[in-house]
């Protein structure tokens, strides 16, 4: 059943992504209670929590703006188990050593920088038309080609309590880094196993934790006056100073001609009739809509 009213202005909810439930779960309630289409930046895996943002209407149309954006986790890593997942959820085989703190502090700064990263075989990686987890589901075996991520730092946090083989890691990172297949490759630098067991998004670019909505408040239902009181304006989490140009210029450049700009190169933030309407990019002295929101 849809709701006889949508939402009227677009943006982002910066949600607190449940462990246990899909992301695609909390994309299509949203999707539902504001009455027009929605997608999230980043995917969390299952068994993760944490920060997801979730664009709402046009808004969607910026998330390439966001590809590079730093995320942070706080993950939990096993140590003496595999699975063919790289993290708990999966078929489980113990064997193995479980490190000592001074063992992982030393590994770490080895993955820091650009590094060279298998994806999981469960994964929603694009194999021939086809996703990976339904290949590995179906018992097909396939490669995945490594790909370049980047770790901006790790910090390990200690033991969990009352663990003896499990550690919290603080890590920081650029998009498309998989947290499963850093346990993985952090474990084989040690000589031994280990599988993600818990993970926690507490970063995505300017979303943070602190400000995130609980999914709860989805849950309940809430009316399109309360959700536009927590939508979050989309210029306001793009990193772009404001593009000034005059009226005339203006009419130009939103019926799609170049204006000539004293700006530097780079991207804008553009407005019209005093909403926010897009991006325009300036090269050598011309700025042109690069993406319109409106």
């Amino acid at each position: 059943m849809k709701r006889e009213k949508k939402i009227e202005k677009f943006g982002f909810f910066n949600v607190d992504k449940p462990s246990g439930i899909v992301s695609s779960a909390v994309v299509n309630k949203i999707k539902w209670l504001s009455g027009v289409p929605c997608g999230h930046m980043g995917t969390l895996d299952p068994l993760a929590s944490g920060v997801l943002p979730v664009g709402v209407g046009n808004a969607t149309r910026l998330f390439d703006y966001f590809l590079e954006k730093e995320k942070v986790y706080v993950a939990e890593f096993t140590f003496g188990v595999d699975s063919d997942t790289f993290d708990s959820t999966g078929n489980l085989v113990y064997g193995g050593h479980v490190p000592d703190e001074k063992e992982i502090e030393a590994v770490l700064p080895t993955f820091f920088g650009d590094i060279m990263q298998v994806p999981p075989k469960y994964s929603a990686k694009n194999v021939n038309g086809k996703r990976g987890y339904d290949l590995a589901r179906a018992g097909i075996d396939f490669e995945l080609a490594p790909k370049k991520v980047h770790i901006y730092g790790m910090e390990l946090l200690g033991r969990k309590e009352e663990s003896e083989d499990t550690y919290l890691i603080k890590i920081r990172c650029g998009g498309g880094t998989y947290i499963r297949s850093l346990a993985r490759d952090i474990a084989a630098a040690l000589d031994t196993k280990a599988v993600m067991s818990a993970l926690r998004r507490t970063q995505s670019g300017i979303f943070i934790l602190q400000n995130a909505l609980p999914f709860d408040f989805f849950t309940q239902d809430p009316s399109l006056e309360e959700l536009e009181k927590y939508l979050i304006p989309t210029e306001t989490v793009l990193p772009f100073e404001d593009l000034i140009l005059t009226e005339r210029e203006s009419e130009k450049l939103f019926n799609g001609q170049r204006v000539k700009t004293d700006a530097l190169d780079g991207l804008y933030k553009i407005y019209k009739d005093g909403g926010f309407y897009g991006i325009a990019e300036v090269v050598n002295g011309l700025a042109k809509a690069k993406t319109k929101l409106c």
